[in-house]
């Protein structure tokens, strides 16, 4: 299966495609940046997709992260990866962060638990718990940061995301402490593109996926763009 990735709900913008057979990226590309996501994604899917020498139509399918993060990120990536998928007549498939943050994790087969975080500002993050076999245990939400402390009750658990050094900074002494701190800008654009190979599309729509309501209107503009690049 030919997956094109796509990530731009945080600080960063990616895109990756990935061949589940071979088992490997075919090419892959990451910038951080805070804005700017409008006017780099679809030259950098266009670059990335002349470096793994592949068609638009001959991918099987599309994912994209669908939040939580940035609503102006989010609608970029969302609208591209849509866009795409019409225009190549291919399903996209939505993965949140906080899922994308945690495979990595998971993914080492480590013991302890994991909480992705992402700051949500204003002393709160969005948050989830899963079990080191992946297994959800606290499902995604907002919360306080005092409330995502006093939510993980399962150990000493690895903190993964942008908001895991906030989080360890007011980790209490009085429980067990984290095993590891992984602060990260975005997900590993390569989880992405696992976690899409694996998802139903019928159950993971390519959406906004919203833990607390937008303050901004989307635009149309990059789906258009994506469907223009398509027919190029």
């Amino acid at each position: 299966m030919l997956i094109l990735a796509i990530d731009t709900a945080l600080e960063a913008c990616a895109a990756a495609v990935l061949d589940t057979d071979a088992g490997e990226l075919l090419a892959q590309e990451q910038l951080l940046m805070k804005r700017g996501h409008a006017e780099a994604l679809m030259p950098m899917i266009a670059r990335v997709m002349q470096s793994a020498d592949l068609a638009f139509t001959a991918l099987d399918r599309i994912a994209v992260t669908v939040g939580p993060g940035s609503f102006t990120g989010l609608r970029v990536g969302i609208s591209a990866a849509r866009g795409l998928a019409l225009a190549a007549k291919r399903p996209a498939v939505g993965l949140t962060t906080l899922s994308a943050y945690a495979a990595a994790i998971v993914g080492q087969s480590k013991a302890a638990p994991v909480i992705s975080a992402i700051d949500a500002r204003h002393d709160h993050v969005y948050f989830q718990i899963v079990a080191g076999d992946g297994s959800q245990l606290v499902r995604p939400q907002v919360a306080s940061i005092d409330e995502t402390i006093a939510a993980s009750q399962f150990g000493g658990p690895h903190l993964v995301g942008n908001a895991a050094k906030i989080l360890a900074d007011r980790w209490p002494t009085d429980v067990p402490p984290p095993v590891a701190v992984d602060v990260q800008a975005a997900p590993d654009i390569s989880w992405v593109a696992w976690l899409g190979a694996a998802a139903d599309p019928d159950t993971n729509p390519a959406r906004p996926f919203y833990l607390r309501a937008p303050d901004a209107k989307p635009s149309a503009q990059p789906h258009l763009a994506a469907q223009a690049a398509i027919t190029r």
